[in-house]
């Protein structure tokens, strides 16, 4: 039920897609070739003609043109810019905010241009708005701040649209980098919107290859040597098995003795887009290539002992004893125990 509702409201957006712009070009048509379509004195043509002054129109006639020419124009323009944006790998976002501001000044242009039509004065409306803007202002600084934020994002290309960014410990997919917001998208489909003004602490992990790296364990009593000399003739066969590793896989050395292996470290640069998913395909080449050539991974082992028998202390020990702990605490009386937790 959900994905048929899902398809249904794809297929309207869809229709009600292709009926606008059917609606747009005939308009076209209309505004070109109308004068030698329709008479001069042609009421309708008198209305939907704006670009003519002569005569009386039909206010919704009027009204409706106006709609169609600020809200069409602004549409197919969109659509043009978000076509070509396709085609380049940087600068997405400056199209995307010369996008948003096409459609608030659409909208704003035709909002003056039907108080036109309805006799209202814009010129004394648009000395009120100054004012009015100054005193908004004044109390609407967070959106301003957003606004010069989103500039400065976008114009000193700190992160472009497709980036991998974490902020704040939450990394996600730029999609969209608006006037006032950018919009977040992590690996789950979630959505995090952050005001421009509050993106600080930015991580950008696309500008440069990204670390991809894979520890495993081999047992101690394993030929380290032979180990090396293995991974020494495979190292570009794993290269090749794993397309996305653009540098690499380099083996880094011991990286730790654990409890019960040798942990030894290797690393690949790679996208940071498929990161994950290189360092899931370096554990399962390795781990094919230990099996192939029986270098056991170890796994953990307890090990079980008799209970050592301790002796007590002879009664000269226990005197000795008694006589060293006053001792050391005589001659660290001026140590405070505060110095010792610092250290």
């Amino acid at each position: 039920m959900e994905k048929e509702s899902k398809k249904i409201k794809i297929t309207t957006g869809l229709c009600v897609k292709i009926a606008g712009y059917v609606l747009l070009a005939t308009y076209a048509i209309f505004m070109i070739f109308g004068k030698f379509i329709f008479s001069p004195i042609s009421v309708f043509w008198r209305s939907i003609n704006f670009f003519g002054t002569a005569g009386e129109f039909n206010a919704i006639l009027r009204i409706l043109s106006y709609a169609i020419f600020c809200l069409g124009v602004s549409s197919l323009t969109r659509l043009i810019l978000k076509q070509v944006a396709k085609f380049v790998s940087h600068g997405k976002a400056i199209i995307d905010l010369v996008c948003s501001l096409i459609k608030y000044a659409a909208i704003i242009a035709l909002v003056f241009f039907i108080l036109k039509t309805l006799g209202v004065d814009t010129t004394t409306i648009l000395a009120g708005i100054g004012i009015l803007g100054l005193v908004v202002g004044l109390g609407a600084q967070p959106l301003i701040a957003d606004i010069i934020a989103g500039f400065f994002i976008i114009f000193e290309k700190l992160f472009d649209i497709g980036d991998i960014i974490v902020v704040d410990g939450f990394r996600g997919t730029v999609k969209e980098i608006g006037v006032r917001t950018t919009k977040l998208v992590d690996t789950g489909g979630n959505i995090k919107i952050i005001n421009n003004a509050d993106l600080k602490n930015i991580v950008n992990m696309t500008n440069q290859l990204s670390l991809a790296v894979c520890d495993i364990g081999i047992e101690y009593g394993e030929s380290l040597e032979r180990v090396e000399a293995i991974l020494k003739d495979n190292l570009q066969a794993i290269k090749e098995a794993i397309p996305d590793i653009k540098e690499g896989p380099f083996y880094k050395g011991v990286a730790e003795l654990g409890d019960s292996a040798v942990v030894i470290r290797f690393a690949a640069n790679c996208d940071e887009g498929c990161r994950y998913q290189v360092e899931r395909d370096m554990n399962r080449q390795f781990k094919l290539l230990f099996d192939k050539n029986n270098i056991n991974i170890p796994f953990p082992q307890i090990v079980l002992n008799q209970p050592t028998k301790f002796e007590d202390a002879t009664k000269k020990q226990k005197t000795s004893a008694t006589e060293f702990v006053k001792e050391q605490k005589q001659l660290s009386k001026g140590i405070a125990d505060a110095d010792i937790n610092n250290v």
